[in-house]
């Protein structure tokens, strides 16, 4: 058995406008979803959108709203931080909020924050440690 990740599923309040909001980020969205469900190539893992309530459900859990901070963050990492600082400006342009200005930290990297219209948290982070490959995947040491 080969432990991997292949997809991650955000509960979302509305299918359509996230989609929406993700296509304008740049995801494609695959013919594969549907009204219920949306799916996008994330460089070699899927992202998918399901509605919260429903993906309460379906792991067996009662619906309950999401708290502020919910103990996950998603990356997206740059070449570098006049990338860094375009994706969070692009991000805000497509309808995401601010949550933390990229700025160099103590690690030694360059890295912000900022949330989906569902509050879902992305760091957008340049990591001196991690190079990218030519597809853009984290290459690591």
């Amino acid at each position: 058995m080969t432990p991997r990740l292949n997809l991650v599923t955000l509960g979302v309040a509305d299918i359509a406008a996230s989609r929406s909001f993700y296509q304008r980020l740049g995801f494609v969205a695959s013919p594969a979803g549907n009204d219920d469900v949306a799916f996008f190539d994330a460089n070699g893992i899927v992202l998918g959108l399901f509605g919260h309530d429903a993906l309460a459900r379906d792991a067996g859990l009662p619906p309950a709203s999401p708290p502020a901070f919910r103990g996950v963050s998603l990356a997206w990492n740059a070449r570098d931080e006049a990338e860094a600082d375009a994706i969070i400006a692009h991000a805000v342009a497509c309808g995401a909020s601010l949550v933390k200005a990229p700025h160099k930290v103590f690690w030694g990297g360059y890295s912000g924050y900022f949330a989906d219209p569902d509050g879902h948290l992305w760091e957008v982070a340049f990591n001196p440690f991690f190079p990218l490959s030519r597809e853009g995947r984290i290459e690591l040491p």
